[in-house]
């Protein structure tokens, strides 16, 4: 018994600063040179290893690890930001490594900036002001956002991608290394480029994640039906009526439709045409 209460027992070092009012849960460890605000809350079994300052009314989920140097519910970089109460939340077993910055809502937007659970955030990222993260995100090395960017469940964003602010990124999206995003990402798209273009769907995701051949090849044919590889002299309203009727009864496809019509700031990311798109037809196959 005594061993089980020990491993419940909340550390703090003691060149740790926590200031009265922050609430601590069972098994909280606060390593050396940490600062935690009054404002704070950590649930059971967070880890701050050193180094780390959580500031503002922040909400760190339960086990979520926090590495040295970064900092989560700081003020916003927004010359409208004026002080006022706004919140930070982060998701259980989520983990953030060096040098992150996560920062605090603004009262003009929408109050909260909040990343989902199990999420792992590598070293040198930022995550503005009113963004938010689904569930089970990863988000590589020196990746940059501005404000209320919206990033789906099981979106990869990998090393150096920018992202433009109220841009949205589907569930499952895929976004390249060192790709400027500008626009809406389809849920499972997949972009690349200095200004990121769609060159198909995640292929390797849904494959991984147990969506069936057939149900790819689906995927596939309502993809190309609505981003044909050369230009096409119908619509894209009237391509999108048809993959809407030819494939009415395909939850994954319906997503994508659902998130197209959902209202956006930034619009759609354009597809890429020759190489790219071919290659991305070739891995999809």
């Amino acid at each position: 018994m005594h061993a089980v209460e020990e491993a419940r027992q909340t550390l703090v070092h003691p060149t740790a600063l926590v200031a009265p009012g922050a609430k601590l849960g069972q098994g909280v460890v606060i390593g050396p040179w940490c600062s935690v605000g009054p404002n704070a809350v950590l649930d059971d079994g967070v880890e701050l290893i050193s180094h780390v300052v959580v500031d503002g009314h922040t909400h760190l989920g339960a086990h979520s690890r926090y590495f040295p140097f970064c900092t989560v519910g700081m003020a916003p970089q927004d010359l409208k930001y004026k002080g006022e109460p706004t919140r930070c939340e982060v998701g259980a077993r989520t983990v953030v490594r060096e040098h992150v910055t996560i920062h605090r809502g603004t009262a003009t937007g929408s109050g909260i900036t909040r990343v989902g659970q199990d999420v792992l955030i590598m070293a040198n990222a930022h995550v503005a002001h009113d963004c938010v993260l689904g569930d089970r995100v990863i988000i590589v090395n020196n990746v940059v956002m501005g404000g209320h960017v919206t990033i789906g469940n099981d979106a990869r964003i990998m090393g150096s991608a920018a992202i433009h602010q109220f841009v949205r990124i589907g569930h499952a999206a895929l976004v390249g290394g060192v790709a400027g995003v500008e626009a809406d990402i389809i849920p499972y798209g997949s972009v690349l480029g200095n200004r990121a273009r769609l060159i198909g769907l995640h292929w390797i995701w849904l494959r991984r994640n147990g969506v069936q051949s057939a149900e790819i090849h689906r995927m596939r044919k309502a993809f190309f039906a609505l981003y044909p590889k050369v230009c096409a002299d119908v619509s894209f309203q009237a391509r999108l009526e048809h993959v809407r009727q030819t494939f009415a009864d395909d939850g994954r496809i319906q997503e994508i439709l659902d998130f197209i019509d959902a209202p956006s700031r930034r619009g759609l990311v354009r597809p890429a045409r020759g190489g790219a798109a071919d290659q991305a037809e070739t891995e999809g196959a």
